[in-house]
This record gives C-alpha cells, structure tokens and sequence, in this order.
C-alpha cells in the first residue's frame, strides 16, 4: 500500500495542481472557467449533470454537439422532464450505452418534482437520482457544489496509480485510488481541482507517452522517479468476449422507407428503435438464415453488419426484401427515408441498414429553398 501524504504534501500537490488548471484548463461548453469561478459564476447544476451522465463511457469531443444540442432543446431540467421519453431517447443515438437516456429521462422527472426543480446538493443525495452513481455523484457534487468528494474517474485512476506507482492492477485498486485523492482534494476549490485531475490525464499524463517534462507534480510522481509511468495503471487481463449470431432483415416500401420496431424498454438496448431481427442476446446466438424472416418476401442477402458491446460481441447476416406497398405490420413502423436518420436507432441497427441499403441513415443536405 503506498504511504499517506503528510498534509503538507497534499497541500502542495493541490496547489500546484490548480496553478496549472488556472493556465492550461480545456475550454468546454459545460464548464465555468477559473476566471469566471472567482468572479462569483456559479455552475448550473443541470449543465453539470447533462455532462457527467453523458460523458459515462463516451469521449468528450463525441459529447460537445450532443450536449449543446440538448441545451437547445431543452434549456432547463424541467423541460428535458417534460419532453417525451422518445424524443430524448431520438436526440440521444450515437452516444451509445442507452440505458443512460432512458435514466437521464427519469432523473430529470425526479428534480423536476423537486421544490423549485433544484438538484440534490450532497453526493449521498445525489446517488438516489437514477443513472447517478458513486463517481457521478462525487463529480456533480464538487464541481455544481463545491463539496470536497474524491472525484475519480480513468484520468484521475491513471494520474494517481503513477504518482504514487501503485502497483494493484485495476479494478482491485480502486479503493488505493480514492483514499489517496480524498487526502489531496483542497477545502477550498475542491470542483476545480477534481476537474484539474482530469485535464491533467486528458492531457498531459496520457495512457501512452505521457508528456512528464510539462507535467506540474511530476517532481512528487513515484513512477517517473523509477523511469517507467506508462507501466501505471495495472490492469487485470481482460476475458475474452463471446462472439454471438443473429439476423437483421431490412424491408424496403416503394418509396424507400425502411420497416422498424421498438425494443423492449427493459434489456440491452431498450426502447430503441430497430430493424426485425432474430432472438439473439449476450448469451446466446439467434438464428441467421432467411427462414427466420418475420414475413414471406423475397429475402436476399444484403451484406453482414458486425459490433462489439461491452461484454460481447455481434456478427448479424443482414438480409433485403424490396416490400412494394406493404402495410407496416402491428407493432411496426415504417421511416421514410428524410425521418430515418432520426430514428433512435443504437449503432448496431444503424450498421445493419447501412449494410442493405448505404447512406440510408446519414441526414441528408437540405434542399434550397
């Protein structure tokens, strides 16, 4: 277990952390910048959970269109509370990970009911709120509230197992990981230095080639001082994911819409919209061949759309009928070719189409007036 810092030490470590973040901070749309800070701006609690939730497994420059998108949508928590679940669920695809919108959904239901639609301001308070764990919680309370929490997310996780070479590979580790940066974290501007932490492993104390020469504790980092940082963090090896089949059968009307259905709210990729497909899951395999078509039409093969999730991956034989003038089956829709783009279709669905039928779900350039 590496040794606590004295309280000097974390003091300085702090300190010289936030001289760096007052200089070198990134510029994003959901952020109150130092200056700003200590003229008395306060951040919007809902900008700051709008961008933890949707920053969970998703980069930051995937994030900045979607987040500014939902801001212009919807500008408060009320609104977001009051819009249709299928409308987020819409503005949501192509950030993956779907179940956070359908929580997002619900969260802003539970503010929105809340006495003047006011966001929980302590982490344990937070933590109630659906799709708010241990680190989001942490996060909104320190950077929307000034709450001295441990902010830990994977750049905090890198920055901290090489400044004090922390051997436990992750995830066992975790709990090192945090006592260590609950010593750190100032009384005072406990919000900025959690998000100086992350520019830092954004920026300069990278997963490769971390650039240590430009780095403000590299003086106080165990592992530059052994030579070898990029050896931090430790991870256990990783399992192997199961590969899993299945079909995905895109139907064409005359006018070039394209049939879909909605998942089932529960389970992987609920309430998403889709193409009729086989019964596969993340445990076993559906089947691949014409046989399986939802209707009799003259299927053809239009080509394979491959993904990987999380803990599986997927191969799905996508097949074509050209349906004439069919009507939409119950429990179906058709999209015609100007809405579908704006299906909440998950990315794998979106791969499936393409297979078939390409640029079918890319928006398509509006015509001059």
């Amino acid at each position: 277990m590496p040794p606590a810092a004295t309280p000097k030490q974390a003091v300085e470590i702090a300190g010289k952390l936030l001289a760096w973040y007052d200089r070198h901070h990134r510029e994003l749309p959901w952020r109150v910048p130092p200056a700003e800070r200590r003229n008395g701006v306060v951040p919007d609690p809902y900008h700051v959970w709008l961008s933890e939730i949707m920053l969970q497994q998703t980069t930051v420059e995937a994030v900045k269109p979607f987040f500014r998108a939902f801001l212009a949508k919807w500008p408060t928590v009320r609104d977001l509370a009051a819009a249709p679940v299928d409308d987020v669920m819409k503005a949501w695809a192509g950030l993956g990970y779907y179940s956070r919108a359908r929580n997002l959904h619900l969260a802003a239901k539970a503010v929105a009911a809340r006495t003047g639609a006011a966001f929980p301001d302590t982490a344990e308070d937070l933590r109630a709120l659906p799709g708010v764990g241990a680190y989001t919680s942490a996060a909104i309370a320190a950077i929307a509230f000034g709450l001295r929490e441990p902010v830990v997310d994977g750049n905090v996780e890198r920055v901290t197992t090489r400044l004090l070479a922390i051997g436990k590979p992750l995830p066992d580790a975790k709990p090192l990981v945090r006592d260590a940066v609950a010593q750190w974290v100032p009384a005072e501007r406990p919000g900025d230095f959690a998000q100086a932490m992350m520019d830092l492993g954004a920026t300069i104390c990278t997963p490769r080639r971390p650039n240590c020469m430009l780095c403000p504790v590299r003086d106080d980092c165990v592992a530059l001082a052994t030579g070898d940082p990029a050896r931090f963090p430790v991870k256990a090896e990783k399992a192997e994911r199961p590969m899993r089949r299945g079909a995905a059968f895109v139907a064409v009307r005359s006018d070039g819409a394209v049939l879909l259905r909605k998942r089932p709210e529960r389970g992987l990729l609920g309430g998403m919209a889709e193409v009729p497909g086989t019964d596969w899951t993340a445990r076993r395999d559906g089947a691949t061949g014409a046989e399986a078509a939802p209707f009799p039409a003259a299927w053809r093969r239009g080509g394979d759309a491959s993904h990987v999730f999380t803990h599986f991956a997927l191969e799905l034989s996508v097949w074509r009928a050209d349906t004439g003038d069919m009507p939409a089956p119950a429990g179906h829709w058709w999209s015609g070719p100007d809405e579908l783009p704006g299906e909440a279709l998950p990315t794998v669905m979106k791969k499936a189409i393409e297979a078939a039928i390409p640029g079918a779900t890319q928006k398509r350039p509006r015509k001059p007036e």
